[in-house]
């Protein structure tokens, strides 16, 4: 991984879909609006484009912390952009801080950390872990 400067930026764009609504991951009977879940992928996704060019062949980056809070429902049909800025980076730990908007207002923000790893080790684990 090479140095990632602070400020780094990066976003992730969405229109909310059915799949991505709240009454679908939870109680059919809740209004038809974006999960959170959906809202913290849509983060942590900008916060991977942000870092993405930095990473070598055969690097990534996985989510190992969240502390986010969603302000705002915001409707089927409606564009939500995500964006990360690099506040924080210490070997190899990254720390984000994260919001997102959609086209009327703020619909949440907070703070995000990843962790860039060897994809191969890191098969290798899971490979292990499987078998178990």
């Amino acid at each position: 991984m090479r140095q990632i400067p602070l400020g780094t930026k990066g976003t992730f764009t969405l229109r909310v879909q059915s799949e991505h609504l709240a009454n679908q991951f939870k109680d059919a009977m809740l209004p038809q609006v974006l999960a959170t879940p959906v809202m913290v992928l849509a983060m942590e996704n900008a916060a991977l484009n942000a870092i993405r060019p930095f990473l070598e062949a055969g690097e990534s980056a996985v989510g190992t912390e969240i502390d986010v809070r969603h302000l705002a429902a915001t409707p089927l049909g409606h564009n939500v952009r995500a964006e990360a800025e690099v506040i924080k980076a210490v070997g190899k730990r990254i720390e984000f801080k994260v919001s997102a908007s959609d086209e009327i207002e703020e619909i949440g923000n907070g703070t995000h950390q990843r962790a860039v790893i060897n994809l191969q080790s890191f098969n290798e684990r899971l490979a292990i872990k499987r078998a178990r």
